[in-house]
């Protein structure tokens, strides 16, 4: 009987335990960058469909990836010149409404007149003097927290350019290069299985990439209808809340459903009367039960179909392991798994 040497023993495990530990921190540091590396593979999938698109109609690969990705770019670039406007329009409103209770001006004269009317017994004069006075005392206090705020604020906008920019450049690229991917991946896998691998492995990257576009497209079409309706009932800020809708609608399962929420929360907020809500609820009652009735299955026709609990399981478990971006793989991960199941592990339990 063979005896084993106790230091030895010990010295591997340790040695393995450490292997281990080195590899998940490893893992954790890398986290980001892994982020950028699996987002622009997925995004890179999703394009995949439009870039075979457009070979077929006799264009050279890489005409039909610049294609692909100038149109992309546009779309981008307009909502960003669309949104950056607004959002320094209201920045400038509040700082004018902040300026204007600092001075005591027209509307807080009228403010101050309208609550004595409700108020009557209050002496609503000394209680603004009294806040005038207290920020004018605590105004610089006041101002290097916005000032503190703003510049957290863009650190984080730069943060995420940046980013945004890494998971472009990688994007393009791997758009770019899948076919050298996908074939240098195939070469690692024996020759003889090779041919089994490359039709389940071409049926999972297409089926991720419908997903990406099936999404994209309930997106845009969400937005644009969002647009249009929200700008005939005269909603505060429709390209603002078109761009909402669009990027929930992304969101499976769930994303719809809090995009319409907070437009509707956000025209009850700001619309002189409550009808403007109302009529909006009312729209995005309708327009969900169309989308999930005829407008998706349409879209998703050639996406592979995911049972609606593992749907739920998938988008909980992505969503609690890499946020927003996990909710988002999590449902082509599923199918993915989906298929090597239906495909792989069945006929093998099948020729038992």
């Amino acid at each position: 009987m063979k005896v084993h040497n106790p230091f030895r023993v010990a010295f591997v495990a340790t040695l393995g335990v450490g292997l281990g530990l080195l590899l998940i921190t490893s893992i954790q540091t890398l986290s980001t960058i892994l982020l950028y590396v699996g987002t622009a593979l997925f995004l890179s999938l999703g394009l995949d469909p439009v870039v075979g698109w457009l070979e077929r109609r006799k264009l050279p690969r890489w005409a039909a990836v610049l294609i692909t990705i100038l149109g992309v770019l546009a779309v981008f670039a307009g909502i960003i010149l669309m949104v950056l406007p607004i959002i320094f329009d209201q920045m400038g409103q509040i700082i004018a409404a902040i300026t204007e209770v600092v001075k005591g001006g027209t509307a807080v004269q009228d403010l101050q007149a309208w609550l004595q009317g409700i108020f009557p017994n209050v002496k609503m004069d000394e209680v603004f003097t009294a806040v005038q006075q207290w920020i004018q005392d605590n105004l610089a206090n006041i101002g290097g927290s916005i000032g503190q705020g703003v510049i957290t604020v863009g650190f984080t906008i730069l943060a995420g350019l940046t980013g945004a920019f890494i998971v472009l450049i990688l994007t393009i690229y791997f758009t770019a290069s899948t076919p050298a991917l996908k074939k240098s991946v195939y070469q690692l896998v024996p020759a003889s299985k090779r041919p089994r691998f490359i039709d389940l492995a071409e049926q999972i990257t297409d089926s991720v990439g419908y997903y990406v576009m099936g999404q994209l497209s309930l997106g845009v079409i969400n937005g644009v209808l969002s647009a249009i309706f929200l700008s005939i009932i005269g909603a505060p800020f429709p390209a603002v809340l078109a761009v909402i809708a669009f990027f929930f609608s992304i969101i499976p399962l769930v994303g719809t459903l809090t995009g319409s929420t907070i437009i509707v929360l956000i025209c009850l907020g700001l619309s002189e009367t409550p009808t403007t809500a109302i009529i909006a609820a009312i729209y995005y009652l309708i327009y969900m039960q169309i989308e999930a009735y005829v407008i998706s299955p349409r879209i998703m026709n050639r996406a592979v179909s995911v049972p609606g609990a593992v749907v739920v399981i998938a988008a909980l478990a992505g969503g609690a392991l890499l946020g927003l971006l996990g909710a988002l793989v999590a449902i082509p991960v599923a199918a993915s798994i989906l298929i090597i199941y239906r495909q792989v592990v069945i006929p093998r339990q099948n020729e038992r």
